[in-house]
């Protein structure tokens, strides 16, 4: 699974900023380096060598305090399929993302105060895109919406399955790139200053969404 694969060699060099900055991570919306609060550490924040957490199996050697939230997930009468609470990268994005842990939570810390604004999902996930459920041809098959993520192109390289799953679920990288390498803009490189909006390009995705680029990969609409 390709986005596993990148995800775990960039942990290995976890203090090799260089090696991890050649993977796109400089100028990235995970960019740490720069905040007051990480200590100029670029990885630390989320990735560490030595006695990593592995509660979640197959963590990146991960270093951040992991959620223990309760989440209201996707449902719908037109979903052929059941998301249950976050799994797998899953539930370490959402270690940030759903406000409950300060992002200064890293290295055994739990008494930070600085939580996710911008990005910030909540517990109450029914309004997004639905996650941690198994995307495969047997689903393809009953849902005349889907390609079949096992003979797919993904556009990166590989299929759907390679390179966009993980274990055969949709998580969230699976639209998006931790790492991402295209900002090279700075601010304007995901912001609008001017109209608030933000473009579709840049936004830590694994390619465009221009014309719905990224949603057809997987949507047979």
């Amino acid at each position: 699974m390709r986005i596993f694969k990148r995800f775990f060699i960039c942990s290995l060099f976890a203090f090799s900023p260089t090696i991890l900055f050649s993977q796109g991570l400089s100028n990235s919306h995970h960019d740490f380096s720069g905040a007051s609060w990480s200590g100029n550490e670029a990885c630390r924040p989320c990735h560490t060598p030595h006695n990593a957490n592995m509660e979640v199996p197959g963590s990146p050697l991960w270093n951040h305090q992991l959620t223990n939230a309760s989440f209201q997930v996707y449902a719908s009468s037109t979903l052929n399929s059941s998301p249950g609470q976050p799994t797998g990268n899953s539930k370490l994005c959402l270690s940030c993302h759903d406000g409950t842990v300060s992002v200064e939570n890293y290295n055994g810390n739990t008494n930070g105060t600085y939580y996710t604004t911008f990005g910030n999902l909540t517990t109450d996930l029914r309004h997004n895109h639905p996650i941690s459920f198994a995307y495969n041809s047997a689903l393809a098959s009953i849902d005349n919406g889907l390609h079949d993520p096992s003979s797919t192109p993904s556009g990166l390289g590989s299929t759907i399955e390679e390179d966009l799953l993980q274990e055969g679920r949709v998580e969230c990288t699976s639209c998006h790139d931790v790492h991402i390498g295209r900002n090279t803009q700075g601010c304007i490189g995901c912001h609008n200053i001017h109209s608030g909006n933000m473009t579709t390009t840049t936004l830590s995705l694994w390619k465009s969404n221009e014309d719905s680029a990224l949603c057809l990969t997987c949507h047979n609409k």
